[in-house]
């Protein structure tokens, strides 16, 4: 549902949500019941399919919900590991 701004002329600007097409061009502001219009304000446009929008949602989502980690211990090794390789560098490295 669109989000209507209304100026007061005694207060200040408020917002009422409504649906579509029905809001008025003046209501009553809720503070002062004085006779308030409608602003025209920029729509506010989502930008979900970005990045940078995925990444601030992830971060405050795990602010509330932390994420469980499914993973062994710190320092073991997970599948396996190649002992043998090709590179003729790599024969001049330290063997542990």
């Amino acid at each position: 549902m669109p989000i209507y701004e209304y100026l007061c002329p005694n207060c200040s600007t408020f917002e009422v949500i409504g649906r579509m097409g029905t809001a008025a061009d003046s209501v009553d502001c809720p503070q002062c019941h004085s006779n308030s219009r409608r602003r025209i304000t920029a729509p506010n446009l989502s930008r979900v399919g970005t990045a940078a929008f995925q990444l601030i949602d992830s971060a405050n989502r795990s602010a509330h919900e932390p994420t469980v980690v499914q993973s062994p211990r710190p320092g073991g090794r997970v599948g396996a590991t190649q002992s043998i390789t090709s590179n003729p560098l790599h024969r001049k490295l330290p063997r542990l």
